[in-house]
């Protein structure tokens, strides 16, 4: 086995360890140590992903303890992995160094070892959820993942935070409950935990016509359990207060990492332990693809009634959250790469509307009120060029990554005509058009001036790029990777059709 091959495994501990360490380090060190191991991970991850490509091997499982399973745990590593891992160090990354300097603001000084604890925890939860090839370790790679995004809700401690993080883990503990229960269901129906082996037996549960509706019963179950983790309509009640009120590192990080990493794991289960074969004949994928509908509709028409930006910003995750589900149900390859390439689109994305949103807000007198924004875009400048960017692609402009991932959908609805055509064309129309009422309103306003006796009076005053130089760095980053993604996107669609080739 090559040394490179062991990168999975090292990114999972690496990221573990360094929350232990973290724990008696100063805010200081602890901040150096974390920086660092999301670069290290990133690193590695890209180092894995070209490795993997050049020597064309697809996958491999590497085996934890040299015992094989039932006894021992498997990681799995392919393209879609390592570039998945990769893509998520970066945005993490990111994520942090635009929220560094409001994080002196939201969380007293003696917390924020504590806090680069949870941000280690919820890396390495994510990587495991990545590259794991067993089913319970998945579970409680989900619980740690739970534990850490509660933490970094409520690590500000103030009342609605407090109230968000409590909302948040009772819907979450809610979805983890059904996951086990499915997990249970799963391995009393086939008497394994690794996901191959629980493949096959499932293929000659239905082969034999034997147990098909607990069969059934238990992949909706597992299916539920993790959408509402997600937070898909109608389960997203949650959604909005974690992700308006928490840290702006947090709400980056939550939108765009944190959800994505069970829709992943589910992704996963669908290929590598039911089969699509049996989801896609199955009930399942068109209670999916109405829910996501929903949710693209709902979400968008939430967004638009929002008088606070970041809680509109939040509405919009209820939204694109739908797109995924909605590709998901559409029951096709292109649906599930469209689905997969959004996922991409809306991490990239909405770090990047959250971070902008902050530094709009800075400039606003604190509010977050769209009337005190007038004008926000010309005193922080590059926030207003960061909030623009990503409002664009949202909406779906060329050149920008939400423009690739709306004409994947359409393509994939279109390209199988069935009943679910009409609709999915529809819905992604209507929602465009919602898109552009909330975001480019928005947009429009902030780059409305005001008067300089106004802005005097409310204590308005300007920032320079030179003031917030690791803020325009991240934009900067933030920008380029989106029109990366809009304008650089076959390799990228490539490579997701090639790790999900290699799933099945």
């Amino acid at each position: 086995m090559d040394f490179i091959q062991n990168v999975p495994f090292f990114s999972i501990m690496i990221s573990m360890f360094s929350g232990i360490v973290s724990s008696i380090l100063s805010e200081k060190w602890a901040k150096r140590l974390n920086t660092a191991v999301i670069l290290a991970v990133g690193v590695m991850s890209g180092a894995l992903l070209i490795w993997l490509c050049r020597t064309g091997c697809g996958s491999y499982i590497f085996m934890m303890g040299h015992f094989p399973a039932p006894w021992g745990n498997e990681i799995r590593a392919g393209v879609l992995e390592a570039g998945m891992a990769m893509f998520f160090s970066i945005v993490m990354l990111l994520s942090m160094t635009g929220g560094r300097k409001k994080l002196f603001d939201e969380v007293e000084y003696s917390k924020h070892n504590i806090y680069y604890i949870l941000v280690d925890m919820m890396l390495s939860s994510l990587l495991a959820l990545i590259y794991t090839n067993d089913l319970f370790t998945a579970y409680v790679f989900v619980e740690i993942n739970t534990i850490a995004a509660c933490g970094l809700i409520m690590i500000r401690q103030n009342g609605r935070t407090i109230e968000a993080a409590v909302r948040y883990m009772i819907m979450s503990l809610l979805g983890s409950g059904l996951l086990l229960m499915g997990i249970c269901m799963l391995y009393d129906l086939t008497g394994h935990l690794l996901m191959s082996n629980i493949q096959q037996a499932m293929a000659d549960i239905m082969a034999n016509g034997t147990y098909r509706i607990p069969m059934l019963v238990t992949v909706g179950i597992m299916t539920i359990g993790l959408a509402i983790k997600s937070a898909l309509f109608p389960c997203h009640a949650w959604l909005p207060d974690a992700y308006g009120y928490a840290t702006v590192s947090s709400a980056a990080m939550l939108s765009s990492l944190v959800s994505k990493g069970y829709i992943f794991l589910l992704i996963k289960i669908f290929y590598r332990v039911i089969g699509l074969d049996i989801i896609y004949s199955s009930h399942i994928i068109g209670i999916l693809f109405i829910f996501g509908l929903c949710g693209m509709l709902f979400g968008s028409f939430s967004a638009i009634g929002e008088k606070d930006i970041r809680r509109m910003i939040a509405f919009s995750s209820v939204a694109q959250i739908g797109y995924i589900y909605m590709g998901f149900g559409l029951g096709t390859q292109e649906g599930m790469v469209a689905s997969v390439y959004h996922i991409l689109v809306h991490a990239a994305t909405k770090s990047l509307l959250f971070i902008s949103a902050i530094g709009l807000t800075e400039v606003s007198g604190g509010s977050r009120s769209f009337f005190a924004l007038n004008g926000s875009g010309y005193r922080n400048r590059i926030a207003g060029v960061g909030f623009a960017v990503g409002s664009l692609s949202m909406v779906g402009i060329p050149s920008f990554s939400g423009f690739v991932s709306k004409l994947l959908f359409a393509k994939a609805a279109i390209i199988n005509p069935t009943w679910k055509m009409f609709p999915t064309v529809i819905v992604l129309a209507i929602s465009t058009i919602l898109n552009a009422i909330y975001f480019l309103k928005t947009v429009i306003r902030i780059y409305t001036p005001e008067s300089a006796l106004v802005e005097e009076e409310k204590g308005y005053y300007g920032i320079r790029w030179n003031q917030q130089r690791l803020y325009t760095v991240t934009i900067i980053l933030f920008v380029i990777l989106n029109l990366i993604l809009g304008m650089n996107s076959q390799p990228v669609i490539h490579l997701i059709e090639t790790g999900l080739a290699n799933f099945a």
